[in-house]
């Protein structure tokens, strides 16, 4: 049967699912909760720092993309964790790609800040 529901209520059924994609996340994933952490800091010193607003805006995206691509780690390790335990290459490799793609996204946000800081500092 077909999914009927439209208009308001549909985006109030997606910000709850997303919700509770938030929600599993901080419950599940102390990667999740570490990487969380330190971008609520780093958004508040972007906040605090005497910035231009694009400076600004860069420095706290780079952050907020680590959250959302560790948020997509956890999710691709879920489903391989949900397939089976057993080892598998393909499994492996899954999991192995989503760590890199993490660890990618806060090298980007590493560069970012140091460009721009040491843009500012200078």
């Amino acid at each position: 049967m077909a999914n009927n529901v439209t208009g308001l209520v549909r985006i109030v059924k997606a910000a709850g699912y997303s919700w509770q994609g938030l929600r599993a996340a901080w419950q599940h994933e102390a990667a999740f909760r570490e990487e969380a952490v330190a971008a609520l800091v780093a958004i508040l010193v972007a906040c605090w720092l005497d910035v231009d607003t694009l400076s600004r805006i860069l420095m706290i995206g780079s952050v907020v993309l680590v959250i959302i691509v560790e948020i997509l780690n956890s999710a691709i390790e879920a489903v391989v964790d949900r397939i089976g335990q057993e080892q598998h290459p393909l499994a492996g490799r899954a999991k192995d790609m989503g760590s890199a793609a993490v660890l990618l996204t806060i090298l980007l946000a590493l560069f970012v800040w140091i460009a721009l800081l040491w843009t500012h500092l200078r």
